[in-house]
């Protein structure tokens, strides 16, 4: 592991690498979490923890405390988009893209012609007969349209693995803690839809959990809801993929992993249900997707995310990455790049509220 930037304790260190998920979805929580935090040789209490947990979020160490919410699961849809803008006009254009409400991250990235890539989010559709793919679409036809620019539709066709991960070196250094289990028996509801009081709950969460002895009645104070169905939903979400997980969310800037290299590939379509798979296996690949290529502009049909502290560790990785691929087939020099992200343009998070509206029945 590497030395972070920030100024971390041994119980920090022990706390971000223990909890990024798996943390306990019960009365008292942070009671469990520092008993399995003593367990490996950390003295602490549950207000302690909780204490430090506060100061580590307020410090900007964490993004936050609580429930990750997968939008994809709540409602709407979501695309990955790239863009060619002419130097001349970048600072226009780029400008012109973030205005749009539905374009909620927007990176430059350094790339011959693709050097703008942003992700639209959209709720469902409001024709019955049409779904949030069409409301991408048709987003994407309204920037074109602003900009005189070509846009390039990149949904994910695939899932291979999507569970950002930023360990540092420390106690628990593997991030093996898992508390999950300490939740209550809960079922799955077969729903795809809300109920308007499950909608409430995702509003509520989505920005993460009070930093408190008892988060979870502090939501259900704030719904005027009855703390066990509060408990016991977000359980049934995590079970159900609304939530991909519970824990401390770090800031991977201030953690120093400011190295954010997306590599894609041309991979062959007879070995791609294995590839993806065995990258996806790869710690350090934190997201992995199959997503179509465009003809003549994009031949890629597979990214993996990776992210470094240093230029030198992303290169590691990256060549990591495609060690693994050829064991799958014979990767050439023109088959793969890697963008890495010079700019953020915008990033203002996925708008949860508007997707949960249009699917809450």
């Amino acid at each position: 592991m590497k030395e972070v930037d920030a100024d971390l304790t041994a119980l920090d260190r022990g706390i971000i690498n223990a909890f990024q998920g798996g943390f306990p979805v019960t009365t008292r929580p942070f009671e469990p979490a520092a008993a399995a935090l003593r367990e490996h040789g950390l003295a602490v209490s549950g207000p302690e923890l909780r204490e430090r947990v506060r100061e580590l979020d307020e410090s900007g160490v964490l993004s936050r405390f609580g429930a990750l919410v997968n939008a994809e699961e709540i409602g709407g849809a979501a695309s990955l988009v790239a863009m060619h803008a002419p130097e001349d006009r970048y600072e226009e254009i780029a400008e012109t893209v973030n205005d749009f409400t539905a374009v909620a991250h927007n990176y430059e990235r350094e790339h011959p012609h693709l050097n703008m890539w942003f992700v639209v989010s959209v709720a469902d559709h409001p024709d019955p007969d049409k779904d949030g793919n069409d409301r991408v679409e048709e987003v994407l036809a309204e920037i074109e349209a602003a900009t005189g620019q070509e846009t390039y539709n990149l949904p994910k066709l695939r899932e291979f693995h999507v569970g950002a991960r930023f360990l540092v070196d420390g106690p628990v250094a593997d991030g093996d803690v898992d508390l999950s289990g300490v939740a209550p028996d809960v079922e799955p509801s077969g729903r795809s839809t809300l109920t308007p009081d499950e909608r409430d709950l995702v509003v509520e969460i989505q920005g993460g959990l009070p930093i408190t002895e008892t988060p979870y009645a502090d939501v259900a104070a704030a719904l005027d809801a009855d703390v066990d169905w509060v408990i016991e939903t977000i359980e049934r979400f995590r079970l159900e993929g609304k939530v991909r997980r519970v824990g401390v969310i770090p800031n991977h800037y201030a953690l120093g992993y400011t190295e954010n290299g997306m590599t894609v590939w041309d991979v062959p379509e007879e070995v791609l249900a294995e590839v993806g798979p065995a990258v996806a296996d790869l710690e350090f690949v934190t997201h992995c997707y199959q997503r179509p290529r465009h003809a003549g502009v994009w031949e890629y049909n597979f990214f993996a995310m990776t992210h470094g502290r240093t230029e030198a560790e992303s290169e590691r990785r990256v060549a990591e990455v495609r060690e693994t691929m050829a064991d799958y087939w014979d990767v050439g020099s023109d088959d793969w790049d890697t963008l890495f992200s010079t700019r953020i343009l915008k990033k203002t998070g996925i708008r949860i509220a508007e997707r949960a509206d249009s699917n809450t029945a």
